[in-house]
């Protein structure tokens, strides 16, 4: 594979007609692939200027937060703009653009897209693209990886379309609401540019995209090349801070007097060493200051994109290597000075080595400030739906990623909810996404690991969703403008009602003046260091999800796991659906002969029944009637029972209900817990 190395294709390209004014200079179709590598570009306010929107086939049910019901409506596919007939076909519209654009991310998904996307260039009758769905968006119909994948079941298109006048896209199957044909169903996700009026744009042709192929390809090689090397070729100076052990409380500066200006740093490297190498990722910090203000401040796991520990990956700004360096390449330059430091906030040593190169840099009007803001929360209520805030910035700038870290303490889905995002004072959001999954460029809830340029799930722990995840994604033509503000919601929507951990990193560039709302945390990067919430334990108790089912007349049984009720270990055995007179029998082992006091901890809620519990058929007290009206833990006294070692018979009768339950007969039990008596 040939290297491009420090003369990129984006230096290449971006040299051809780079002295004319921007309003001269026309958008063409290789102008954007340069554009999409260029880093610098990003580091400064973008000229001709644009909006970026998405189109998406988001519930339409969801029209006002004034109606918390339908705002969170979550049946977000098969969703489009109009019907209409073209050549005798039926077509539903999926984007309909005015103006000078383009199209830069297409995320798409379903049980079978067997239907065809077309793509309609400046009002013109016949479509410039006509392809199968899956061909075109994920697949090798234009463009194959990394540009067009499929990931954990994520269709994802990341070829730019440009148009001068208008793009309207189509999808030719008949609409799953009318048929409710799984072949039919369509989640889809574009995001598009709306230049300013008078921006000359060249739009897309097939003449045009075949002119480009050689670009295409060196464009894909990039892509997908570790960057470290060409970016430290291509750095002016190099500063390395040797290993370095910080104890809780101690920081380390990296190169400290020699960062002046005007330059830019375009990469940065940190690795650490730790007992608890996960702990450390979050509890040590990086602080960096441009000409005197602190724009970033984030825990190092969170600020590279992985989360919790050191979770290897590669990606376009940001990548982990399995050596456990972790760098990124975001471009941030400053007028006069820089100050970088690493602090350790937990309690054990963390040894430290970092590095980083700088470049210099002609600062103007439309130069920016690189900014990070990290935001952790817990216990986040997870069954109570509700927009959760990223980020909110006031000033002008351009949003460009993020990465979601969350810990999830149970086998379900988390992510149902969808993002929302608002700039330069929007009421509504000009993104309405259709999961969180699908922001970031996957489906289905997959939890597995993923890697590419733009996005990637370098954590998915597991099993079944449970336990602590990451998803990041950075925007290469798909950076988001504002001028005013901007607010990035997500949706917090669980299957089940659990108390979760949500840590968000957000990056942005903004120009002098422009501030986030969320500063440093410092207790929270303490506290919340690997591990998100502890379960309860019951000393001594005998989980009921772990005793052996001897006998069952009727209804199911399931292990049951909600944090929410905080039962020990998050887990009950749950009988549901039974009858009045079905038994249920677990063997109950005793390990020594004695006298013991025998507790029960059982669930209430408005749906249990009326109960009898038995020893070895010997009945343990009067029925017990578990119904409330919301979900309590109740511990039971039993009796005393004189108990030889080996195994007993525990049985669990359904003797009726109360008169106000819903009759569903159910039956949890936490624990059984064997106290010895006098």
């Amino acid at each position: 594979m040939k290297t491009i190395g420090a003369v990129s294709l984006a230096m290449i390209l971006s040299a051809l007609g780079a002295s004319a004014p921007a309003a001269e200079r026309a958008i063409t179709f290789e102008s954007l692939l340069a554009e999409m590598v260029d880093r610098d570009a990003a580091a400064r306010f973008p000229d001709p200027a644009y909006t970026c929107r998405q189109a998406s086939s988001y519930d339409r049910a969801s029209v006002s937060p004034d109606d918390p019901g339908a705002w969170q409506a979550n049946n977000d596919r098969s969703f489009f703009l109009r019907s209409e007939t073209n050549g005798g076909r039926e077509e539903s519209v999926m984007l309909d653009a005015k103006g000078p654009g383009c199209v830069v991310r297409f995320w798409a998904t379903s049980g079978n897209p067997i239907g065809n996307i077309r793509v309609y260039i400046d009002g013109a009758e016949e479509p410039v693209i006509n392809e199968p769905a899956k061909g075109l968006v994920g697949g090798d119909a234009l463009v194959g990886p990394p540009l067009s994948k499929v990931r954990a079941r994520g269709m994802n298109l990341y070829l730019p379309i440009p148009y001068a006048k208008s793009c309207k896209i189509t999808y030719d199957r008949p609409n799953f609401h009318k048929t409710r044909n799984e072949d039919d169903l369509l989640y889809y996700q574009i995001n598009y540019r709306t230049y300013q009026a008078d921006a000359k744009v060249q739009s897309f042709s097939r003449e045009v995209f075949d002119g480009a192929k050689d670009r295409i390809a060196q464009l894909q090689e990039e892509l997908l090349q570790p960057p470290f090397g060409a970016t430290k070729q291509r750095s002016r100076d190099g500063f390395r801070l040797p290993p370095a052990t910080l104890r809780q409380g101690d920081s380390a500066q990296l190169a400290p007097q020699r960062l002046s200006g005007p330059a830019a740093v375009v990469f940065l490297a940190v690795r650490l060493k730790a007992e608890d190498l996960a702990a450390a990722a979050r509890s040590t910090v990086l602080s960096i200051q441009f000409d005197g203000e602190e724009t970033v401040w984030c825990p190092v796991g969170d600020f590279f994109g992985s989360g919790v520990g050191v979770n290897p990956y590669q990606g376009w700004w940001r990548s982990v290597g399995k050596d456990g360096w972790m760098a990124c390449f975001w471009v941030m330059p400053f007028q006069k000075s820089c100050r970088i430091d690493i602090r350790n906030l937990g309690q054990q040593f963390v040894e430290v080595e970092a590095e980083l190169g700088t470049v210099p840099w002609n600062w103007d009007e439309r130069s920016m400030y690189f900014h990070t803001n990290w935001r952790l929360e817990y216990p986040i209520d997870a069954s109570v739906h509700h927009d959760w805030n990223y980020v909110q910035i006031t000033g002008k700038g351009v949003y460009m990623g993020d990465t979601l870290a969350i810990n999830n303490p149970v086998e379900g889905w988390w992510g149902e909810g969808d993002e929302k995002i608002y700039f330069d004072g929007q009421q509504f959001p000009s993104h309405f996404g259709t999961g969180t999954e699908d922001y970031y460029g996957y489906a289905w809830c997959t939890p597995e690991f993923f890697e590419s340029p733009f996005h990637s799930q370098p954590l998915a722990e597991g099993p079944r969703n449970k336990g602590h995840v990451t998803n990041t994604r950075v925007r290469l033509l798909d950076g988001i403008p504002f001028t005013k503000d901007f607010r990035f919601d997500m949706e917090v929507w669980h299957w089940v009602p659990v108390e979760m951990v949500y840590a968000a990193t957000t990056y942005w560039y903004g120009l002098p003046g422009a501030k986030g709302n969320y500063g440093p945390m410092p207790e929270k990067a303490r506290v919340f260091v690997a591990q998100g919430p502890k379960p309860r334990k019951v000393e001594g108790a005998i989980e009921g999800e772990t005793l052996k089912i001897l006998e069952r007349t009727g209804g199911s049984i399931e292990v049951q796991e909600i944090a929410q009720h905080k039962w020990s270990d998050n887990k009950q055995l749950w009988w549901l659906d039974g009858k009045p007179g079905d038994k249920l029998v677990l063997a109950l082992d005793v390990q020594k002969a004695g006298k013991y006091a025998l507790k029960a901890e059982l669930t209430k809620a408005i749906d249990y029944g009326i109960v009898r519990l038995s020893l070895d058929d010997k009945p343990l007290g009067q029925p017990i009637d578990l119904v409330n009206d919301g979900v309590i833990r109740q511990v039971y006294s039993l009796g005393t029972c004189e108990l030889s070692a080996g195994p007993h018979r525990l049985t669990i009768e359904i003797v009726g209900s109360n008169p106000k339950a819903v009759k569903r007969h159910m039956f949890g039990l936490d624990y059984v817990k064997l106290e010895p008596a006098q």
